[in-house]
């Protein structure tokens, strides 16, 4: 199954984040398909090739939870049903007040 993640570059202290497709077996470092995109968290830079991302989703291709929130915040509007609500409130039914 191929993944769209995130895969650490930089230096020690001055993260960089490239966007790729990888197999989900591949280790994090590992071999990858092609790169998708960038992210820089100290300029708050995010670069998406949108074409291409689509293009894998439509291949079955499922992304990382912080791929979804960064794409989706971007510009992407099919990641959107990708993002998980991890600390959703149940919803209180609406009792009638039993009257004595």
């Amino acid at each position: 199954m191929l993944k769209i993640r995130l895969q650490r570059k930089g230096r020690k202290n001055r993260p960089f984040f490239r966007i790729v497709v990888a197999e989900k077996a591949n280790a994090v470092q590992g071999r990858f398909l092609e790169i998708v995109g960038h992210y820089d968290p100290i300029k708050k830079d995010v670069v998406l090739k949108q074409d291409r991302i689509e293009f894998y989703l439509g291949n079955g291709a499922q992304p990382s939870q912080t791929v979804a929130r960064l794409g989706a915040k971007n510009g992407v509007k099919v990641l959107e049903k990708y993002i998980e609500t991890r600390f959703q409130q149940p919803k209180k039914e609406d009792k009638p007040a039993e009257e004595e």
